[in-house]
């Protein structure tokens, strides 16, 4: 089981030796579980200080009779960290309870199920072992008042009372965050944490706008109290969009591009591993490196002193971004986009190490100048439950700009060619009946407008409506594996099942907390029927809609969606003993929940091949 650690960079980072807990230390976030098996799951927490927490954890909330490993809380991840439970049993409620410096409070406990398992199934009738399973997806959280429904977040309280003995886990599928309190300075976080000036550690001296970040965290779980529960009870996984980084970020992979969104990625998605993703399964385990350079005018060489670039995997990362700098690097303000930032702030292709503290980068820094910079970590993923593969992809940290005027545009990429190629080898060899990918951005809608405009905004698609050659390629190659392809997506404040081919299907959850969009912003597409996306036709089988003139008081429809993978049935010979018949053809069925209310909207069934 390949479980993250969260290994990052030491130098950029600080040291994460673990002090011995101070007097009132304690759990100040949390819990939040991750991935989950049939024998194990993710813990994750925040202390008060430098430290470690604990989980006592039983099958019974008044019998916490055992005790995990201690869990390490550093400074440099804003003393967040996360335990491992093990040697769990399969299909069983625990109850656990977060302990740090010797207290314990039930504000930082909960319950959770671990998956079945293939040994409790398996029989004659059965010989793979398979079983049924269930889990809940959607996107986009926004909790800001007048901008969905605001920091009450009804969807996370109806979800918990229907499904939580329902659903063995759930993928938030992009915009769990969105910008808010990214203004928090550094000399704030150090009174915050009880620490005087120039105690920063490093990854806060060379990214400042990081402390911002992480306060949007903790603000967004203080202030989203039915979601931090939801949090405390079911297994989440996630993936990043716009608003993990800053609101319509395009063209992290751009050489040459110079755009403060773009350069704040590795700083954003540091505190999204941090947070919300230590716990997601990692297909890479090189973290994201962070570093100050030396770099003049018109030499195409990096120097950091400081750094070993050769005990990198450049294998497991992206390209350099050279940051923008400054306290406000990451405020959702468009008046920041056009500030000057450092003189050679962008992107930059990596052209080779030279030694241990040199690389060779392009294009040329046009100015003298020492700057931080950081080379971006893989955060894609995948896991597997059962007969399902599941792929968490990424698809803003390694995005090509696109060009609204020419979707069609050649040699473009929304996830990057690692990625990409990583996907397709990874779907070809599995023995998976299902595949199930989490797109945070839409398949076959256009995504060109916003909840607040008139219509289209220039230069904005965020769909793969964007990057139709890489989209029809991937199609092809999904529909080429004769298996049930299911690409779930989100981004657009609204949900639709679109089939794509006989096997390829698009299911779009969402909001489950943000303002629907009207039809302007996804390209004037119908409620249901034949669509064309770009050349391809497609069946929009249902969707939630918005005529254009609705206003904006009366767009508030959360919406999540529930898959159910139906593998097998019960036929007992005796009623104390389970008899599990596999079916010769399993199916797929998606269903659709009203946010607010817990009613079912609408369902589709998928089989497989």
């Amino acid at each position: 089981m390949a479980i993250n650690r969260r290994q990052l960079t030491v130098g950029a980072l600080g040291a994460l030796a673990v002090p011995a807990p101070a007097q009132g230390m304690r759990v100040t976030h949390g819990p939040m579980l991750g991935h989950v098996t049939a024998n194990s799951v993710t813990v994750w927490g925040r202390t008060s200080q430098p430290g470690e927490f604990r989980v006592r954890y039983g099958l019974k909330p008044e019998q916490l009779d055992q005790t995990s490993a201690p869990a390490p809380t550093a400074i440099g991840r804003d003393n967040t960290g996360i335990a491992l439970l093990t040697g769990l049993k399969p299909d069983t409620r625990y109850h656990y309870r977060l302990e740090a410096g010797g207290s314990a409070s039930n504000d930082h406990s909960g319950s959770f199920r671990t998956l079945p398992d293939a040994a409790s199934h398996r029989g004659e009738l059965n010989p793979r072992g398979l079983f049924n399973f269930r889990f809940e997806f959607g996107s986009c959280n926004n909790q800001k008042p007048g901008n969905g429904m605001g920091p009450g977040l009804p969807a996370f309280k109806t979800m918990r009372e229907t499904l939580r003995d329902k659903v063995h886990f759930s993928i938030l599928n992009g915009d769990w965050l969105y910008e808010d309190k990214r203004d928090f300075t550094v000399p704030q976080w150090l009174s915050q944490n009880g620490l005087a000036a120039g105690a920063e550690p490093r990854i806060v001296k060379l990214c400042p706008s990081i402390t911002g970040v992480w306060e949007n965290y903790k603000f967004f779980l203080e202030r989203g109290v039915n979601m931090a529960a939801w949090h405390k009870e079911m297994p989440c996984y996630y993936t990043p969009d716009d608003h993990e980084i800053l609101n319509d970020v395009y063209g992290t992979a751009a050489k040459g591009n110079k755009n403060r969104r773009a350069v704040f990625r590795d700083i954003a998605m540091q505190a999204w591993f941090d947070y919300v993703a230590a716990a997601n399964p990692t297909a890479t385990s090189q973290a994201a490196h962070f570093g100050q350079a030396r770099l003049n005018s018109g030499s195409d060489i990096l120097v950091d002193a400081e750094a070993d670039f050769r005990s990198l995997d450049f294998k497991q990362l992206s390209n350099l971004h050279i940051h923008w700098g400054g306290q406000m690097a990451g405020v959702d303000n468009a008046k920041f986009d056009g500030s000057d930032g450092n003189a050679n702030a962008g992107i930059y292709d990596i052209v080779d190490v030279i030694d241990r503290n040199r690389l060779r980068i392009s294009p040329t820094p046009r100015f003298d100048s020492t700057s931080a910079y950081s080379i971006g970590r893989h955060s894609y993923s995948s896991f597997r439950v059962g007969n399902v593969e599941f792929y968490l992809l990424d698809t803003r940290s390694l995005r090509d700009l696109h060009d609204t005027r020419d979707p069609y545009k050649k040699g473009i990429s929304m996830i990057g060619r690692a990625q990409r190629e990583w996907l397709m080898k990874s779907m070809k060899a599995s023995d998976a009946d299902f595949f199930f990918l989490a797109s945070s951005v839409n398949l076959a809608i256009p995504h060109v407008g916003s909840p607040g405009s008139d219509g289209p905004l220039d230069g904005k698609d965020d769909a793969w409506t964007a990057f139709v050659e890489e989209r029809d390629m991937l199609i092809d190659f999904w529909d080429s594996l004769n298996k049930p392809v299911i690409v779930m997506t989100g981004d657009l404040h609204n949900s639709f099942a679109v089939k794509i081919t006989d096997r390829v299907w698009e299911f779009c959850s969402g909001p489950h907390n943000s303002a629907n969009h009207p039809m302007k912003s996804e390209g004037g597409r119908m409620a249901n029927g034949p669509f064309d996306s770009r050349g391809r036709k497609c069946d929009i089988r249902w969707s939630s809609y918005f005529r254009n003139d609705v206003p904006a008081a009366l767009r508030r429809q959360p919406i999540y969606a529930v898959a159910q993978v139906n593998n097998v049935f019960q036929n007992r010979l005796r009623k104390d003993e389970p008899r599990w018949v596999a079916y010769p053809r399993p199916h797929l069925v998606i269903q659709y929940y009203d946010g607010l209310t817990g009613d079912l909207m609408y369902a589709e069934s998928v089989h497989g091949a």
